[in-house]
C-alpha cells in the first residue's frame, strides 16, 4: 500500500468528519473535547518541571543570608537584612526588614526603591489578605504604612505571603538572637545542596510520574472512539459504494485524526486558558506564576505528534474485531466470547519486571528506572485489558429485576466494551492511588517521626528579647488571649576555670516551672537544686559541689578590662531528680530560684517560654504572635507538632496531592464527556422508549444501574491490582507488607463519588434527549 493511497484515504475521512453534516462534526467535537482535556494535562506535566526549576531559581536569586556566611563590614554598597518571618492561620508569611547601609546597597528582586521606616512593600496576595476583613489580625501584627507591591521577580509564587519593611539600628541585632547579616548582594553562592536522593524516595517519584499520567493516556484512547457505533454504520455505506474493508479502516483512521488535531488545538486553548487562571489558584500552599509555565518544546513536540499518531492506531485497531459491510456491522450480532490469557499476559509482565528489584531497599543501590516504568505501567494497563473481559462475563450472568434493571442490563451485554471504556481511566487510576497510597503508608516511618516536643505541655515556645527582664514579658503572655499557662526557663553555663575544660548548665526559674524539669523535695524562693539523672551531663557531679568556684566569660561584667565572671556554689543545695523538661530534653547541673541567683550572673542568661495554649479559643496561635511581634518584631515563636516528616518526603507527598487533584478533574470532566456521548447515540431509542410510555424515572434509573455496574466492577479490579503493585512495591523497599484499608476504601469511595457526581450532571441532557422531537430524523 503506497503512502499516497494511506494520505488519500486519510484525508477522505477527515473531510467526513467535518464536512460530514450535524453528524460529523458533533462526533469530531465529542472527541476533540475528551482529546483536549487529556493534551491539556499532558502539556501542564510537561511544564512542571520547569516551573519546579523556575520557582528555586526565584527563590535562589532573592536568598540574603546563611548561617554560615562570614562577616563583611559596613560599606555604601551593603545593606542589613534581618529576618521577620511569621505566621497566619498556617499560612506561611515571608518576611525581612531592611536598613541600607549607603546608595549603593543592593535592592531585593521585584523592589524599585527601599521602604522607610515605617513602610513596607508587600506582595499582591499579602496586599490582598490585608485589606480583607480576615487580615484584621494579621494587620495589628505588621503594624507598617503599605508603600508598594513586590514585582513578580521577588516571588515564587502568584499567591505567596511576603514583605520588605524599612528598620532601624538593626545592625546591633545581629549580635543577639535575630537572624540575619549584613549583606552586599542577593542571590545565594551555593550551588545547592549535592545530598544524593535517597533510592526509596526516587522510587516515589517514578511511580508517582506513571501513576498520574497513565489515566491521562487512557481518557485519550477513549475519547478517539467517541461516536463509535454511528461511525461504523456510516461505514458500512461506504462498503455499499465500492470501497474495500482496510479501506474504510483507514476513511475511520482519518476521522479520529481530525479530532485528535482538533483536540490539540482545543487541548492548547484549554492549557493557555488554565495557564493564565494558574495565577489565582494555589492547590496545597503551591502557586504559581502564568509565566512559570512553558512547556519544554521538545516534550510538546513529542505530545503533538504521538496523540494524532495514537488515535489512528487505536482506531484502526478497534476496528479489526468489527465486520463493516455493505448491508450493515456484524457487531450487531452476538459478539465472541472475549479470551482472557493474554490479558493476564500484562500484569504477569509487568510483575516479571518487577521482581528482580525485591528487597533492594535503600541498600541496594538506584531502582532500575526503566523497570520501574515499564513494571508500573505493565500492571495499569493490565486493568484496561482485564476490565472488558470481567464487565463481559459479569453482565452476562446477572438476572431479571425491575424495568430499569432490565434495560442496564441488556444495553451492557449488548456493549458491555463500550462500558467498559468508560470507567477504563478511573479504574487505573484508583489502582495506581491505592498502590501509591499502600506504599507511602509503608515507608511513612522511614521519614516520619514523633516530635520530640510534648504538646500536652506546651504548643508553643518563644524566646525573650535580648536585655528584657522575662518576668514582665512573661505577664504579657499570660495576659494574651487564649494562653492558658506560661513556663519560664532561663540557662546559661560556667566552666571550671576561666578557660574552661568542663561545663555544667545553670537553669533558672520559679517554684512551679522547676516542678516542669525536675521532680522537687519542696521548692521557695532561694532554693538551689542539684539535678541528677540527665545523661548529658557529665561533669554535673563533680562541679555541684557547694564551695566550688564557677567561672563565665562575659564581655558585660560590668568593669573595662575584666572580662571574667565568677560565682561559688553556695551551701545548703538539695537533691533533685532531672525529668523531660517540655522539649524532650533533660537538664543536669543546677536549678535556681531567682532568689538565689546574683545581679552579676544576670547578663549571661537566655530566656525561653514554653506557653500551654488553649485551642478552642479562635486564633489563639495568632494572638501570641501579635504579643511577639510587639514585644520584637524579629521574634518568631514556634508552633509545636507531634510529628515531623522529611522535606523530600513531604514535598513528593505534596506533589502527588497536586496531580491527583488534576487527574481527578481530568477524570470527572472526561467521563461526563463520555456520558453525554452515550446519551446523544442513543437518542432515538431514548425518545421511542418515552413515546412508548417508559417513565422518565426509570430511565433515570437505568442511565444510573448502566454506569454503577462497570464503575462497581472497576473499582473491585481496580483495588485488586492496585493492592497487588502496593505489595510488590512494598516488597522492593523491603518493607513489610500491609494494606492500607483506610486508603483503599477512601481511594475507591473517591472514585465512586467522582462517577455519581457525573451521572447526576448527566440528568439534565437526558430528560432534554427523551422529548418527542428526539425522533426527528434526516
Amino acid at each position: 500500500m503506497s503512502v499516497r493511497q494511506w494520505s488519500r484515504d486519510l484525508g477522505m475521512g477527515v473531510r467526513f468528519a467535518f464536512a460530514g453534516g450535524r453528524e460529523g462534526w458533533t462526533r469530531a467535537l465529542l472527541t476533540a473535547v475528551g482529546v483536549g482535556l487529556g493534551v491539556a494535562l499532558l502539556l501542564l506535566t510537561t511544564a512542571i518541571p520547569g516551573a519546579l526549576a523556575e520557582r528555586d531559581r526565584r527563590e535562589e536569586a532573592r536568598s540574603d543570608h546563611t548561617f554560615s556566611q562570614e562577616k563583611i563590614p559596613k560599606a555604601d554598597d551593603t545593606l542589613v537584612v534581618v529576618d521577620a518571618d511569621t505566621t497566619f492561620r498556617n499560612l506561611d508569611v515571608r518576611g525581612r526588614l531592611l536598613e541600607p547601609d549607603g546608595p549603593k546597597a543592593p535592592l531585593p528582586p521585584g523592589v524599585s526603591e527601599f521602604p522607610a521606616v515605617g513602610e513596607m512593600v508587600v506582595s499582591p496576595a499579602l496586599k490582598e489578605l490585608l485589606d480583607s476583613d480576615d487580615g484584621k489580625l494579621l494587620r495589628e501584627r505588621l503594624d507598617y504604612r503599605v508603600s508598594g507591591t513586590i514585582g513578580e521577580q521577588g516571588l515564587v509564587g502568584s499567591q505567596e505571603l511576603a514583605y520588605f519593611a524599612g528598620g532601624k539600628g538593626l545592625a546591633k541585632l545581629l549580635d543577639g538572637a535575630a537572624s540575619g547579616a549584613r549583606i552586599d548582594h542577593f542571590g545565594s553562592d551555593d550551588l545547592g545542596s549535592s545530598d544524593p536522593w535517597d533510592p526509596v524516595l526516587l522510587l516515589l517519584v517514578l511511580v508517582v510520574f506513571v501513576v498520574l499520567l497513565m489515566p491521562v493516556a487512557v481518557f485519550i484512547a477513549a475519547a478517539v472512539r467517541f461516536g463509535g457505533e454511528r461511525r461504523d454504520r456510516r461505514l458500512a455505506a461506504l462498503r455499499l459504494v465500492g470501497s474495500d474493508s482496510r479501506m474504510t479502516r483507514r476513511i475511520a483512521a482519518g476521522e479520529a485524526l481530525a479530532g485528535s488535531v482538533l483536540g490539540l488545538v482545543l487541548g492548547t486553548g484549554f492549557f493557555l486558558l488554565g495557564r493564565q487562571l494558574a495565577a489565582s489558584v494555589e492547590v496545597f500552599r503551591v502557586s504559581v506564576f502564568p509565566s512559570y509555565l512553558n512547556p519544554s518544546p521538545l516534550l510538546a513536540v513529542l505530545v503533538a505528534l504521538a496523540v494524532p499518531a495514537a488515535a489512528v492506531l487505536v482506531t484502526i485497531l478497534a476496528l479489526r474485531g468489527v465486520v463493516i459491510e455493505p448491508l450493515g456491522v456484524v457487531r450487531t450480532a452476538k459478539p465472541s466470547r472475549r479470551r482472557l490469557w493474554w490479558r493476564l499476559l500484562l500484569p504477569l509482565g509487568g510483575l516479571a519486571l518487577l521482581y528482580p528489584m525485591m528487597g533492594q531497599g535503600n541498600d541496594g543501590g538506584d531502582f532500575n528506572q526503566y523497570l520501574v516504568v515499564g513494571g508500573v505501567m505493565l500492571l495499569l494497563i493490565g486493568v484496561t485489558a482485564l476490565l472488558p473481559w470481567v464487565v463481559e462475563t459479569v453482565v452476562a450472568r446477572l438476572g431479571p429485576g425491575g424495568v430499569a434493571w432490565q434495560l442496564a442490563v441488556r444495553r451492557l451485554q449488548l456493549s458491555s466494551g463500550v462500558a467498559a471504556r468508560m470507567v477504563n481511566g478511573i479504574a487505573v487510576a484508583v489502582a495506581g492511588a491505592i498502590a501509591l497510597q499502600m506504599l507511602f503508608a509503608g515507608v511513612e516511618d522511614n521519614y516520619t517521626r514523633a516530635s520530640q516536643y510534648d504538646v500536652s505541655r506546651a504548643q508553643m515556645s518563644v524566646d525573650v528579647p535580648d536585655g528584657s527582664d522575662a518576668a514582665p514579658v512573661a505577664a504579657q503572655y499570660r495576659d494574651t488571649e487564649g494562653v492558658r499557662k506560661v513556663t519560664t526557663l532561663s540557662d546559661f553555663h560556667l566552666g571550671d576555670r576561666r578557660e574552661a575544660d568542663a561545663l555544667i548548665q545553670i537553669t533558672v526559674a520559679d517554684c512551679v516551672s522547676l516542678r516542669e524539669v525536675a521532680t522537687l523535695p519542696g521548692c521557695r524562693d532561694g532554693d538551689v537544686f542539684a539535678a541528677k539523672g540527665s545523661e548529658y551531663d557529665s561533669d554535673s557531679e563533680r562541679l555541684a559541689v557547694p564551695g566550688t568556684p564557677l567561672w563565665a566569660e562575659s564581655e558585660e561584667s560590668g568593669r573595662a578590662g575584666d572580662r571574667t565572671v565568677s560565682w561559688t556554689v553556695p551551701r545548703g543545695i538539695r537533691q533533685a531528680e532531672s525529668r523531660e523538661d517540655p522539649t524532650g530534653y533533660e537538664r543536669g547541673g543546677l536549678l535556681i530560684t531567682p532568689g538565689a541567683l546574683p545581679g552579676k550572673l544576670k547578663v549571661l542568661i537566655s530566656t525561653r517560654l514554653f506557653l500551654s495554649v488553649d485551642p478552642s479559643v479562635p486564633d489563639a496561635y495568632d494572638h501570641v504572635r501579635n504579643t511577639a511581634a510587639r514585644l520584637d518584631p524579629t521574634s518568631q515563636p514556634m508552633t509545636w507538632h507531634s510529628i515531623e516528616s522529611d522535606d523530600r518526603y513531604a514535598a513528593i507527598r505534596t506533589g502527588l496531592s497536586v496531580g491527583a487533584a488534576c487527574v481527578l478533574a481530568l477524570i470527572g470532566a472526561s467521563l461526563l464527556v463520555s456520558q453525554l456521548e452515550q446519551l446523544r447515540e442513543r437518542r432515538k431509542l431514548l425518545s421511542s422508549l418515552v413515546a412508548f410510555g417508559t417513565r422518565r424515572r426509570t430511565l433515570g434509573l437505568s442511565v444510573l444501574w448502566q454506569t454503577a455496574i462497570p464503575i462497581g466492577l472497576g473499582l473491585l479490579l481496580a483495588a485488586t491490582v492496585g493492592m497487588a503493585l502496593g505489595a510488590v512495591l512494598l516488597r522492593m523497599t523491603n518493607t513489610s507488607v500491609g494494606v492500607d484499608w483506610q486508603s483503599v476504601l477512601s481511594m475507591t469511595g473517591i472514585g465512586a463519588g467522582v462517577v455519581l457526581v457525573v451521572t447526576l450532571l448527566s440528568l439534565p441532557p437526558l430528560l432534554k434527549l427523551t422529548r418527542p422531537d428526539g425522533l426527528r430524523t434526516e
